[in-house]
C-alpha cells in the first residue's frame, strides 16, 4: 500500500539525515491525513485509496511546477532549485510516466473504443484514460491530445 511506502520512507529519511526528502514525505502525508479527515465528515470510515493518494501526488508535482515558472520568472532560482528537489522525491512514489508515443497510442485507443466522433463525445475519451491510466499519464498533456484528435474528425 502506497501509505505504508510513504511511512516506510519517511523513517529511512530521518534515519539516513535527508532533511529534503523528511520534509516533503511529511507534507504529502499530512495531505493525505487532511483528505482521510475530510472523508470522515462525509461519514466514511475508511482512509482514502491509493488512487486517491496518487492523484493527491500528481496535483502536487503540478502545484509546485507552476511554483517553480513563478520563481524562475522573479529571479529566486534557489527557491525553484528547491522545489525541484521536492518534485523529485514526490515522483518516487508515482507509477512510471507514459512517454508521447504511449501516451498518443492510449488516446487513440480510447477515442475508437468510446465511438467518439467529434470534440462534444471528449468527456466520454478522457473517462476512458483517466479509468485505464490512472497515475501513468498526463492527464493534461492527454486533454489537449484529445481535443487535437478529436478536432480533426
Amino acid at each position: 500500500m502506497l501509505r505504508d511506502d510513504l511511512k516506510s520512507a519517511m523513517k529511512d529519511a530521518m534515519r539516513n539525515k535527508r532533511p529534503v526528502e523528511l520534509s516533503t514525505i511529511r507534507l504529502i502525508l499530512a495531505a493525505i491525513k487532511d483528505r482521510d479527515i475530510a472523508n470522515r465528515s462525509d461519514g466514511s470510515r475508511e482512509g482514502v485509496s491509493d488512487a486517491s493518494i496518487q492523484e493527491l501526488l500528481q496535483k502536487m508535482v503540478k502545484q509546485r511546477n507552476e511554483s517553480i515558472k513563478m520563481y524562475e520568472q522573479g529571479g529566486r532560482l534557489e527557491l525553484a532549485e528547491a522545489e525541484q528537489a521536492e518534485i523529485v522525491v514526490i515522483q518516487g512514489f508515482l507509477p512510471e510516466q507514459m512517454d508521447e508515443a504511449a501516451m498518443a497510442a492510449a488516446v487513440d485507443k480510447a477515442i475508437a473504443d468510446s465511438g467518439a466522433a467529434s470534440i462534444k463525445d471528449m468527456g466520454k475519451v478522457m473517462g476512458a484514460l483517466k479509468s485505464g491510466n490512472a497515475g501513468a499519464m498526463d492527464m493534461q498533456a492527454a486533454s489537449a491530445l484529445v481535443k487535437q484528435r478529436l478536432a480533426a474528425k
